[in-house]
């Protein structure tokens, strides 16, 4: 499978397909981040960086969560997902990538490790998505 940078509207209108058409693995996950519901993170789907449609992504804490499914053992597909991660990870970004197998029959280490990661990365200075900031006033 080859990585295809989106541009322009076609970027948000494939976003919203995935979103519409998530695997069960996805769908798991999502019912236990959304809302808040991971350490008061918020938590987004579907989400477009740069040129990239990514699974999930907390913007205060730069992580994007990326969920593999069988596909992603090839070879070939391997090297592609490193060479995404770097590129993802050149703007100042974390990546994590589970396996479907392991969100769908370990879910609680799937989320203690999310929200280890979470608690680990520093908070963004402020955020201009939804206009929060996690500096702390004397």
């Amino acid at each position: 499978m080859v990585y295809i940078h989106y541009e322009g509207p076609r970027r948000v209108i494939r976003a919203r397909q995935l979103r519409k058409n998530q695997t069960l693995a996805e769908q798991l996950l999502w019912t236990k981040v959304r809302n808040r519901q991971l350490g008061g993170y918020k938590i987004r789907r579907q989400e477009i960086i740069d040129e990239m449609i990514v699974d999930f992504y907390c913007t205060e804490k730069r992580l994007i969560i990326e969920i593999d499914g069988p596909y992603h053992n090839d070879p070939m597909q391997n090297a592609m997902d490193l060479n995404r991660d770097h590129e993802l990870m050149d703007g100042g970004r974390a990546v994590l990538r589970f396996s479907n197998d392991q969100v769908l029959t370990n879910i609680d280490f799937v989320l203690d490790t999310i929200l280890s990661k979470l608690e680990d990365l520093p908070s963004q200075e402020s955020n201009p998505l939804n206009h929060t900031s996690t500096s702390h006033l004397p």
